[in-house]
């Protein structure tokens, strides 16, 4: 089925291939569908359903029938997959297998900005391109089609390219844009490598996509697009059929009459208008009317119309084009319909679409556009450009008279979504089970869900569905366009954050010091943080004992700098963090700290942390170590969608702060020597407030005076690359005092002696700050988020579960957390009625025993009842309490 001659195929360069396991020959610049097609290979896989026969059908990201697995990817389009020397290649019936491939490629992530991104490399998108980037603009131009014809490039074998007359212009080739986003946020995706491209302007020059027609047994191989016909004869000369029917609504069928019968085919059109116009060679018939089944086992071999049957081996049909209109759509633009296809109406970013895409199908008027858009994004980003000459085209309008939808026929072999298999009785059915809606009726159906994004269903659908209806597409409107809108692998996308990327080991500037010591580490959301260090011959309780003896008597110190870290910057800082905490900011001195708790909106506690006022208009805020992504995102969220007009913005600083906390009575001691320029006493630094100074050996730190364990306590702050040589000073000041590192687990022992929570340990989305006894951080003045889920009657129930403490009544017994606690006289036979469960349970060293803190319900007014935790083997008695054990007045915050 190859042609002689012709094509942009490159005949001196031969290439293999393997399609189930028969090997084929192709040459460079094919397809693999188009080298299936010039080997006689036009049927592919069976259908995924009803397992008919199926053919190729089109060529390009509108197949829905030629899926093909190659190597460990799997359900890619033969028409979009580049013919390569050795490819190995199965057809699927729509269901691929994910292959371990020890030579996959390495995907790769690339980020940019450009002041204009074109994207769409056909006539009206490089001359879009062109125009923008002759004055000096920066412009991407990312297309599937290699750049030619009116606009000259020179070429790089890494694809990045310039055209002569305008240096600033890139081309990325066998490129796709699949997802469209906010603030002009583009996805593209070209071979191996996905861009990320943040743009100014953008220009949609993605052209149309050619229709189909329904009719009876309209799915049998040998039945193709006439656009896609063309072009196997014009770019990779294949003639697919020798004996060929074209089948259209439309004169741009007539291109692929001509293209047919100068390959030497023996061709004969049947138009559905009334008067065809007279657009076919002498030699071809034309007949008015339409086709209205097919036959051939498996390949097609006969049409029949009304009143003829008509023997061939290839059947081209033409329904008339949809402008692609995925990615505008995406974008929020709004569609309108034109009684013949939806185009783009209003775009809800700072695009402009041209060409096909836009409607426009003469093309002389579509090159005028696109010139017009490349001259208008060019002056927006301050680079104005004339207007260039345009190359004489020949004007052609191709848009139908009238579209024709559906031939009248058997419903059950009327097929609308041929990799569906979904026919025109899948949507009388739903129709008749009551749905309305295009959203419905695809879901009941699945048509346009497969491969194609329902490039070639979804129009011929609503047609359907609207003659059901007795309305129109127009009045139906369209399903959502959503990204990705052509298949990209999973491996793409996930770049090589795969394995231990995906989810990537966090360590503070500090650790290597801490491996030295031999701490042991727990894993804390991405972070490893010391979890205690034993010294030789001690296991965990033992050190754990050791590390809270020496913070509660002498001076110990702890890296925290995984806490997260959020400047909130701007006029409004002060406002909007009122609205988050429960408790007030805006009024908070600079130079102060104060601790603050965030509810979600239904009223549970979300996050706690202490926030910092640098500067009236610039705050520090600290977050738990694992909520520090998800406050960021409540923020912005808050932000965008809720009070867009506050002044104020939010930057992680996380990783560029190392904290080192320096706790114990002997603290204030050891911070004197480290930070001999600051004056520690209590009267020139009190307590939740903060210092800027610098560090003995010239480190620039800011201290704070905060606890969180109840003891005198300092954090010192640096930068990330001072981290270790800030916490081998303290250590190294801290010696004639026998400082102490101490992890994460003498951490928890400490606080919860003071009976402070850990939210996401003693919380669990079901607490409300005044369910921990904190009803004093919740204002009665101002607004908050979720304060008006704390006036409600289930907020104010006296059954719910409060934060209290928990003594076993034999101290040597250690409460397993998460344990249920039951009353005495509870029936031990499920289902047992539970009073509530241990949150947090540790051995204290200052208390000689063990202790607990758990919600149970009703609490704070069972203070002195016994509870009993049964735990199979043995049931422990616990007596509950106050949830503050050590120091209850507060007296050694202040040393």
């Amino acid at each position: 089925m190859r042609l002689a001659e012709g094509g942009e195929i490159d005949r001196t360069k031969p290439l293999r291939f393997v399609v189930d396991d028969v090997s084929y020959e192709g040459f460079e610049g094919d397809t693999l569908a188009s080298a299936m097609l010039a080997n006689g290979v036009m049927q592919v896989a069976p259908s995924l359903y009803k397992q008919r026969p199926r053919g190729i059908f089109s060529a390009g990201v509108e197949e829905p029938n030629a899926l093909v697995q190659v190597g460990s990817e799997p359900s890619l389009q033969a028409t979009t997959v580049k013919l390569t020397d050795g490819l190995v290649a199965r057809t699927l019936s729509g269901i691929g297998r994910l292959v371990p491939d020890p030579e996959e490629p390495r995907y790769d992530k690339r980020f940019t900005h450009t002041d204009v991104l074109v994207i769409g490399a056909g006539p009206a998108g490089r001359t879009a391109a062109k125009t923008a980037a002759s004055g000096g603009a920066r412009v991407i131009l990312a297309g599937m089609s290699y750049p030619s014809g009116n606009v000259k490039f020179r070429g790089s074998p890494q694809g990045i390219v310039g055209a002569e007359e305008a240096a600033e212009l890139r081309v990325l080739h066998g490129a796709t844009a699949f997802g469209y986003y906010d603030s002009n946020y583009v996805l593209v995706a070209q071979g191996q490598t996905l861009w990320h491209i943040r743009a100014r302007r953008v220009i949609l020059a993605t052209g149309a996509h050619e229709q189909p027609i329904v009719f009876e047994n309209n799915d049998r191989p040998g039945i193709m697009l006439a656009g896609a016909v063309r072009k196997y004869i014009t770019k990779y000369a294949v003639l697919p059929g020798r004996k060929v029917v074209v089948f259209t609504t439309n004169d741009s069928a007539y291109g692929t009459v001509a293209a047919l019968v100068q390959a030497g085919a023996e061709v004969t059109v049947v138009d559905s208008r009334p008067s065809p116009p007279d657009l076919a060679p002498k030699s071809v018939e034309v007949i008015s009317g339409v086709i209205t089944n097919t036959e051939g086992e498996p390949r097609i071999t006969a049409v029949s119309t009304r009143d003829r049957r008509i023997e061939c081996d290839l059947l081209a049909v033409s329904g008339g084009w949809q402008p692609a209109v995925h990615l505008f759509s995406q974008s929020r633009g709004t569609l309108k319909w034109t009684g013949q296809a939806f185009v783009p109406d209003t775009p809800a970013q700072q695009n402009r679409v041209v060409g096909a895409a836009n409607g426009t199908f003469d093309t002389r008027a579509a090159l005028i556009e696109a010139a017009e858009a490349g001259v208008e994004a060019a002056a927006a980003v301050g680079y104005p450009v004339e207007p260039p000459p345009l190359p004489a085209v020949q004007s052609r309008e191709i848009t139908p008279e009238q579209p024709v939808w559906l031939v009248p026929g058997d419903p059950q072999n009327q097929f609308v979504d041929l990799q569906r298999d979904a026919t025109v009785a899948d949507i009388q059915r739903a129709v008749g089970a009551g749905m309305r809606s295009p959203e419905h009726v695809k879901r009941y159906t699945t048509i346009g869900t497969g491969a194609d994004q329902g490039r070639t269903s979804n129009i011929p659908a609503l047609g359907v569905i609207a003659e059901a209806l007795g309305t129109t597409p127009g009045e139906l409107g369209t399903t959502t366009f959503r990204a990705p809108n052509v298949p990209v692998s999973f491996a793409l996308m996930a770049g090589r954050d795969r394995g231990k990327l995906h989810d990537p080991i966090r360590t503070t500037p500090i650790h290597e010091w801490h491996v030295k010591q031999g701490a042991e580490f727990e894993n804390v959301g991405q972070w490893k943080r010391p979890w205690f260090y034993p010294k030789p011959g001690e296991d965990m309780e033992t050190a754990v004992l050791r590390e809270c003896r020496a913070a509660r008597t002498g001076v110990g110190m702890q890296d925290a700098s995984t806490l997260g870290k959020i400047e909130v910057v701007g006029t409004d800082a002060g406002e909007f963090l009122n609205r988050m905490y429960t408790n007030a900011f805006k009024k908070l001195a600079v130079g102060s700290a104060r601790y603050g708790i965030m509810c979600k909106a239904d009223g549970m506690v979300f996050d706690d942390g202490v926030t910092m006022r640098l500067a009236e208009d610039r705050y520090y805020v600290t977050t738990t170590t694992g909520g520090a992504a998800n406050v960021l995102d409540w923020f912005e969220e808050w932000s965008q969608t809720e009070w867009p007009e506050l002044d104020v913005r939010f930057t992680s600083v996380t990783e560029q702060w190392s904290t080192i906390a320096v706790v114990g009575p002997q603290s204030r001691a050891v911070v004197g020597l480290v930070a001999p320029e600051l004056d520690v006493s209590n009267e020139a630094f009190p307590f939740m407030t903060f210092r800027e100074t610098t560090l003995v050996n010239g480190i620039p730190a800011r201290i704070a005076r905060i606890s969180f364990s109840g003891e005198l306590a300092y954090e010192v702050n640096v930068s990330g690359w001072y981290g270790l040589a800030a916490w081998e000073a303290i250590y190294e000041e801290g010696k004639p005092y026998g400082i102490t590192p101490y992890g994460t687990e003498t951490m928890h022992v400490l606080r919860a002696e003071k009976g402070f929570p850990i939210v996401g340990q003693d919380t669990d989305g079901t607490v409300t700050p005044h369910d921990l006894g904190m009803s004093w951080i919740v204002s009665k003045q101002k607004h908050f988020v979720g304060k008006r889920s704390l006036s409600r009657p289930d907020t104010a129930r006296s059954d719910r579960k409060h934060l209290v403490g928990l003594l076993p009544i034999d101290p040597t017994e250690l409460l397993p957390e998460g344990a249920q606690m039951v009353t005495p006289d509870a029936d031990l036979t499920p289902p047992v009625p539970m009073e509530g469960h241990v949150t947090s349970s540790y051995r204290s060293a200052v208390l000689e025993r063990t202790f607990a803190l758990a919600l149970i319900r009703n609490g704070r007014n069972r203070i002195g009842e016994t509870l009993l935790a049964p735990l199979g083997d043995r049931v422990i008695a616990a007596t509950v309490t106050e949830p503050v054990f050590y120091d209850k007045e507060g007296a050694r915050r202040d040393g």
